[in-house]
């Protein structure tokens, strides 16, 4: 039996991953720090934070830079998802199944002392699961509502007048629901209970693979790994891959750029400006009795 130090590593991500996982942090950090104190603009608070990025207008530019961001990450995610699927045939590890809905009710009944023991997981637990497609679906979400609040006259000239401000509640929500459960099951779950750095530098040690992902660590210790496609066939689906991921991106890149100009319907905020009332010099003559 092949024994391995308690301190041994394996790797989980590789450096476009981080870099994804980086450009998410950064972009969802501006975008609930930016628009945030405008859904709560008339808290003492949150003129605070608006006065301290250099006002409104500035305040909506870089939550509008940070979405741009945001979703030219998105636009990348789907690319290279779409070439581990279709080019290198990777397993869809991502995707929820029945034994992950088993997995969360041991989890469950391990915490209130029912089950004697926390469930056995691969790749990606439940949990993970859970917060991959929260952040699917919010992107989504806020996508389709920012365009809406972002080109109110294009989104009127198809939909009733009433799905501006339902726009602007679901953006607004969703936005203090994605932040709240950040701070709340992430932050807890990865930085809290112990701190994982496997997005940061790859890596996970041993002993948290065996606490959080034994399936996955038996298989890697057990010298399993799914083949990898000779260079003739890898070849032969780029020949396809490429020309269709291209075209998708450019199209999704264009349709990104009309979503940021399409139209120019913010209302610019005035100064106040002060008031001159003119008073001739020459006083009105009064009625003689």
């Amino acid at each position: 039996m092949t024994q391995h130090p308690k301190n041994a590593w394996y790797l989980r991500f590789n450096q476009w991953q981080r870099l994804e996982h980086i450009t998410l942090i950064v972009s969802f950090t501006v975008l609930a720090v930016t628009g945030l104190p405008q859904k709560y603009s008339s808290q003492a608070w949150a003129s605070t934070m608006i006065g301290g990025m250099g006002g409104i207008e500035a305040t909506r530019l870089i939550h509008h830079a940070a979405a741009v961001i945001l979703l030219i990450g998105t636009i990348y995610h789907f690319t290279a998802v779409s070439y581990k699927i279709f080019v290198k045939r990777v397993a869809m590890t991502m995707l929820p199944s029945f034994q992950d809905a088993k997995d969360g009710l041991q989890n469950l009944a391990y915490n209130v002392g029912i089950a004697k023991r926390l469930p056995q997981m691969g790749r990606y637990t439940f949990g993970e699961k859970v917060e991959y497609w929260a952040v699917v679906w919010g992107t989504v979400i806020m996508a389709i509502t920012g365009f809406m609040l972002w080109n109110p006259i294009a989104t009127t000239t198809v939909l009733p007048g009433q799905f501006i401000p339902a726009a602007k509640a679901a953006h607004g929500g969703e936005a203090l629901l994605a932040v709240l459960s950040i701070l709340t099951w992430h932050v807890y779950n990865v930085h809290l209970k112990h701190f994982n750095k496997s997005m940061f530098t790859g890596k996970l040690e041993r002993h948290a693979m065996e606490a959080e992902h034994p399936l996955e660590l038996a298989a890697f210790e057990a010298g399993v790994r799914r083949p990898e496609p000779d260079a003739v066939t890898l070849r032969q689906r780029m020949r396809v891959f490429v020309p269709v991921a291209a075209v998708l991106s450019v199209a999704l890149l264009v349709g990104l750029y009309f979503f940021v100009t399409y139209e120019q319907t913010a209302i610019t905020t005035v100064l106040t400006q002060k008031t001159e009332i003119f008073t001739p010099l020459t006083p009105t003559a009064q009625p003689v009795p």
